[in-house]
């Protein structure tokens, strides 16, 4: 054995040797992204339960994924050209999963939860049991709040048609602005995957930025006395009514909009599990260990997707500036609504709650309460601002399926 050799071999086998590579050096930079969004994940702790599981995923890809020839290393944990194979309609492996099981790393398996739905909408399980729906049930013209809060989807949209992006990718783009992390995944994999990194990033960064972005919006859009508006408390909602919201809700939403099935279904039955009183270890699985591990697998199989050849483009800037952009007006969207409220109630409802109908529960119903309680002392609207805040969590499923059935 000639030990010079082997240490040759072993060397120009290593990574280290793909920085040299064409387009190396992007790997670099995006190994530089991820530390970035692991110091903002754990020492910021923006988002962290994902935002640490997206980072290091993309961490792995861009150290383990260099191209040779126009194809991964044999040892990448990630095969981008196995997925283009998968997506091309000309190719012998279109839709077929057995070939990226058979030939795809670690990642790519892991990445199947997210193409086919299956991670989205097992974290919309464990939303559904965590989520109490009485505020919106005690105050049902919340749902207007959680409707008018998806304006930045749609304004996002038409910013990205005219951007150039195709419409299944502005519609992607858009769904940015429901500040729902899972149902941007959902609606992602199945119209643009290729956009799913930038998309996946910007979603959850944004939504750990909500303390930062709401409150200068809320500030600017209503005035010192609508913010100080304290609002009586609301009605009790009697257990009968939380036991059949979810079931009229899915019925009637599905069969308006079957491709919401995945989303509005799953969400509806953990909150079932969670009110009808007969299912505890149910729910409580569902909350606790089903949704950490389903965590887990969503935050790395994202991250996988944020390879250097693809994220490293024109693209993911104007992703980022139609993400803020959808946000802020989502936001805008909300307040403007609760200003029409507060007008036609004879200042008897605080504008503020209206900026909670984005989808971030519960942060931006915090938000909204921080804001309140700056103006006035004795003010406590976080329930009342829970009723927009679970209403945008059903409108942003319902604004993905209005989008899926469109462009599917």
């Amino acid at each position: 054995m000639n030990i010079l050799e082997t240490l040759q071999t072993l060397l120009e086998d290593s990574g280290f040797m793909g920085f040299f590579m064409d387009g190396g050096w992007k790997n670099l930079i995006m190994i530089a992204v991820a530390c970035v969004l692991l110091y903002l994940g754990i020492r910021k702790q923006f988002e962290p339960l994902l935002l640490v599981g997206i980072a290091f995923g993309c961490l792995l890809v861009n150290v383990s994924n260099f191209f040779i020839d126009g194809a991964s290393s044999p040892d990448a944990l990630y095969h981008p050209e196995l997925w283009s194979q998968f997506l091309d309609e000309t190719s012998e492996h279109y839709h077929s999963y057995g070939n990226i099981m058979a030939n795809g790393g670690l990642l790519d398996i892991l990445y199947i939860g997210v193409k086919t739905g299956l991670y989205p909408s097992l974290i919309f399980l464990g939303i559904g049991a965590m989520t109490d729906f009485g505020p919106l049930l005690s105050n049902p013209k919340s749902l207007l709040l959680g409707a008018a809060a998806q304006l930045g989807v749609f304004l996002a949209y038409f910013g990205a048609v005219c951007l150039g992006f195709t419409g299944p990718q502005a519609a992607s783009i858009g769904i940015i602005g429901g500040a729902d992390g899972p149902t941007a995944i959902f609606l992602t994999s199945r119209l643009a995957p290729e956009l799913l990194g930038p998309i996946a990033i910007a979603a959850y960064s944004y939504m750990a930025l909500i303390p930062l972005i709401q409150p200068p919006l809320m500030k600017l859009l209503t005035t010192e006395k609508e913010r100080s508006v304290k609002m009586v408390q609301t009605r009790q909602v009697s257990k009968t009514e939380k036991i059949l919201f979810p079931i009229i809700v899915s019925l009637f939403v599905i069969l308006l909009l079957p491709s919401t099935a995945p989303l509005i279904g799953c969400l509806m039955l953990g909150n079932l599990w969670r009110e009808c009183g007969v299912t505890a270890r149910l729910s409580d699985t569902v909350q606790n260990a089903l949704m950490n591990i389903v965590t887990v697998f969503l935050g790395i199989s994202v991250g996988a997707t944020t390879v250097a050849s693809s994220f490293l483009s024109l693209q993911t800037l104007y992703i980022v500036g139609l993400g803020l952009l959808a946000f802020a007006f989502s936001t805008i969207g909300g307040l403007l609504v609760g200003k029409i409220m507060y007008k036609l109630s004879g200042g008897k409802i605080n504008p503020l709650i209206g900026s909670a109908g984005v989808s971030a529960v519960p942060m931006a119903a915090r938000v909204s309460q921080d804001v309140g309680k700056k103006a006035n002392p004795s003010n406590f609207l976080l329930m009342h601002a829970m009723g927009p805040n679970v209403a945008g969590v059903i409108g942003s499923a319902i604004a993905a399926g209005f989008l899926l059935a469109v462009y599917k």
